[in-house]
């Protein structure tokens, strides 16, 4: 493993696998104050022969195509190849989220490579304007119904909207299911959840997890009322699905923190981790409550994009547990008489779990 500085806190780290191939983590400043990687893989297939691979390809927003294309540069000169942006055969996105794919204008503007991402989050690349609307029109309802008062609801969408307008659609080669969930050596596992689309891929001994599982952070959850195929209940039936799939890799890489050594640990704490928030939440309703009041006790010093990560969080964890018949909503008779959203207020019907 050879490190090589690319900014004051990053290095490049070079990785292989027991088949041979090689790996390059390549950080990305992606948002102020968030870090991330990308990774280049060097890989010899079959049929395919040479593949020169990207996964993921950051935010596109500040110095994240820079670090991207310096860190494609670097890893070139340590793996003696020339490598960049043209020198691409493949470009495999984890999920449809702008902090991992939001840099593809910027490299396929210089890159003929191959472009694949599952059916799931094909709209988000190809319709992704389309998508804006349909999501933004989902959320300022489900703001609504969390209790969300309107000032603070409108600088939410405002605030939601302001990073969304910097990516025009791309077109996509691909889809990993068409493609038999196999893109020459790599095994790819179809893990929804966090995103719709979530894809973990297996390339030897080693696996690529995008956001699905961190080493050190506990992945964001949104309720399904915003995107199908996401939500709290398909995550953990996707964190077991990948337990029972991985097969015991040396490392799993994620788009962002340290390589994850002991996957089942790591994956035994997060399930612990949501445990312990949903009885929180149980808890919390003891005493009827919306989800914006939720959020508040779960989430008290939140600040700027975060508001809207809490809210979100807070009604995943609402949704699985009202999905479950463990609450009820308190002001049905207010529901019933609107033609519109209105606040939801919610309390525990079994609050044990």
């Amino acid at each position: 493993m050879k490190n090589v500085p690319t900014t004051p806190r990053q290095k490049i780290e070079l990785f292989v696998t027991d088949g041979g191939a090689q790996i390059a983590q390549i950080p990305m400043l992606e948002f102020p104050g968030l870090w991330g990687y990308a990774y280049f893989i060097l890989v010899d297939d079959v049929e395919l022969g040479e593949m020169r691979v990207l996964i993921d390809a950051g935010s596109g927003i500040g110095d994240s195509n820079k670090h991207l294309e310096t860190g494609l540069l670097t890893a070139g000169a340590l793996l003696g190849r020339q490598i960049g942006f043209a020198n691409l055969t493949h470009i495999l996105i984890t999920h449809g989220h702008i902090d991992h794919f939001g840099g593809l204008n910027y490299v396929r503007a210089r890159s003929q490579a191959l472009l694949g991402i599952h059916e799931l989050d094909r709209r988000v690349l190809t319709n992704y304007t389309e998508r804006l609307s349909v999501i933004g029109r989902r959320l300022h309802e489900y703001l609504i119904e969390a209790g969300v008062p309107s000032e603070r609801l409108e600088r939410i969408m405002e605030m939601y909207r302001s990073t969304k307008n910097l990516f025009q659609p791309e077109p996509v080669d691909f889809t990993y299911e068409s493609a038999g969930m196999r893109c020459g050596p790599f095994e790819i596992l179809h893990v929804p959840g966090h995103c719709a689309g979530h894809v973990v891929l297996r390339l030897h001994n080693m696996l690529f997890s995008g956001d699905h599982v961190l080493s050190d952070t506990t992945p964001h959850q949104a309720p399904e009322q915003l995107t199908l195929s996401t939500g709290l209940d398909h995550y953990l039936h996707s964190l077991e699905a990948l337990r029972s799939w991985a097969n015991q890799p040396q490392l799993t890489f994620g788009g962002h923190k340290k390589p994850i050594v002991d996957l089942n640990e790591r994956i035994d704490i997060i399930r612990a981790m949501h445990d312990e928030r949903l009885q929180k939440v149980l808890s919390i309703l003891k005493e009827p409550r919306t989800i914006n009041e939720v959020s508040h006790i779960l989430f008290p010093e939140v600040h700027g994009y975060n508001v809207l990560l809490a809210l979100e969080e807070a009604g995943a964890h609402v949704e699985f547990l009202y999905q479950r018949g463990m609450l009820e909503i308190a002001n049905l008779a207010e529901l019933e008489a609107s033609r519109g959203p209105v606040p939801l207020i919610y309390r525990c019907l079994d609050c044990r779990m």
